[in-house]
């Protein structure tokens, strides 16, 4: 695949997981400021920054793809 499809895929991919990880850890957080039971928003808050943290890798490798495109239309 090249790096102008790659970058088509994963900028929105990843802004999509990066919002979606900031309502669950959000919603987490919400939780655990009611009282309640710690395993419920643990296991929430946590599967919230794993998609968080998946979509800032996915975000980045699209900045880098989209970088080495204008690098080679350049040339």
């Amino acid at each position: 695949m090249d790096d102008f499809r790659a970058w088509q895929r994963l900028a929105p991919l990843g802004l999509l997981l990066v919002g979606a990880g900031v309502c669950v850890v959000t919603d987490a957080a919400t939780r655990r400021a009611r009282g309640t039971a710690a395993g419920a928003w643990v296991a929430e808050g946590t599967a919230g920054l794993l998609g968080l943290n998946a979509g800032l890798s996915l975000f980045g490798e699209a900045v880098k793809r989209r970088a080495l495109h204008d690098v080679a239309a350049r040339r």
